[in-house]
């Protein structure tokens, strides 16, 4: 079942977090830097300012996508600081496709101001990036040598951005 996030889930969030980042370049953070703070911060940026999903099954919390704007006027027309975290053992099977479906459905029906929404992926993930482009994100340039990899391998960081489609 995929949900909004609420307060409640934020201690299952944090375990989910710390599962991801020790899979080698699961996600930015190594499992030392997912903290209770680093978790609450996103989950207050989200509530009060942009979207948060889960998705539970049978009382666990196995995935998780958030994102938010950044209070600036010029860009409040943009969602982005987007983080995904799906649990080893549900990747593969269509979680991350689902809160991706569920965070486009609330910006589409409920979050007519939000016109883009964006991304970063490393290079080297392939398999995200092409997930990424299979739901309408573009991608729009790369940032060099911004990312040590797992390896300890400086690599390529890619932006994607999706834009509401024009109405017809």
């Amino acid at each position: 079942m995929i949900r909004k996030a609420e307060a409640k889930d934020h201690a299952q969030l944090v375990a989910l977090y710390k599962a991801v980042a020790r899979i080698p370049d699961g996600i930015a953070r190594t499992p030392d830097e997912v903290t209770d703070a680093y978790v609450s911060g996103f989950m207050q940026k989200a509530a009060a300012d942009g979207v948060e999903f889960v998705y539970e099954e049978d009382g666990v919390i196995h995935g998780e996508i958030h994102a938010s704007r950044v209070g600036i006027a010029a860009l409040a027309h943009l969602l982005t600081d987007l983080t995904i975290a799906v649990a080893p053992g549900c990747q593969g099977k269509g979680v991350g496709r689902g809160l991706f479906g569920a965070l486009l459905a609330e910006v589409g029906e409920r979050m007519p101001h939000i016109t883009r929404v964006e991304l970063f992926a490393r290079e080297s993930n392939v398999k995200a990036r092409a997930l990424y482009a299979s739901l309408g994100f573009i991608e729009e340039g790369r940032l060099r040598g911004r990312v040590r990899n797992a390896r300890g391998e400086i690599e390529d960081d890619t932006l994607m951005g999706w834009l509401r489609p024009a109405p017809r």
